[in-house]
């Protein structure tokens, strides 16, 4: 018997038809990684990193899933390269963007993967719809709250939510 874990992804996208990028994407994760059983609203942020691009449309979905944490990202890789996802530029604007940012409490190092999401604690655009669906999760490295991460984040970059 698998052992499930909770996964907590991050969906972005600022080209295209945003809205439908994130949909497609979260369709596509409940159908390949683990059914998704939490959304956030949909938030638009400014770009970060590279800010002189269009805003995307954010959303943090969650679910259980029986793969392990490489299998997981390498599904999500596999559904941003479907969806037409190609890294060749860092932070260059993209129709979908998939980060991995937990599988429960595991923490992972290997050139593959980082887990949790090395940069999560300093991008508002990824801890607001965290907070949203989980205010009280402990990040396991820095035994912090996600309200208390965003409560000391020093990001100034606007989040807001994005009108249905």
């Amino acid at each position: 018997m698998n052992q499930e874990t909770r996964f907590i992804i991050l969906l972005g996208s600022n080209l295209g038809d945003r809205l439908l990028e994130l949909e497609t994407a979260r369709r596509l994760i409940n159908e390949r990684i683990g059914v998704v059983d939490r959304s956030s609203s949909v938030f638009e942020t400014e770009a970060w990193g590279n800010t002189n691009q269009a805003a995307f449309l954010n959303r943090v979905v969650s679910g259980r899933t029986p793969k392990n944490p490489h299998q997981v990202m390498q599904y999500a890789l596999a559904i941003e390269e479907e969806m037409g996802r190609f890294r060749e530029k860092k932070w260059a604007p993209r129709s979908i963007d998939i980060d991995l940012l937990f599988l429960d409490d595991q923490v992972i190092t290997s050139p593959e993967l980082t887990l949790p999401h090395p940069l999560l604690h300093q991008r508002k655009f990824t801890l607001v719809p965290l907070c949203e669906i989980f205010p009280d999760f402990r990040h396991p490295v820095l035994n912090l709250s996600m309200t208390e991460l965003l409560a000391g984040l020093s990001d100034p970059l606007a989040v807001r939510i994005f009108p249905d």
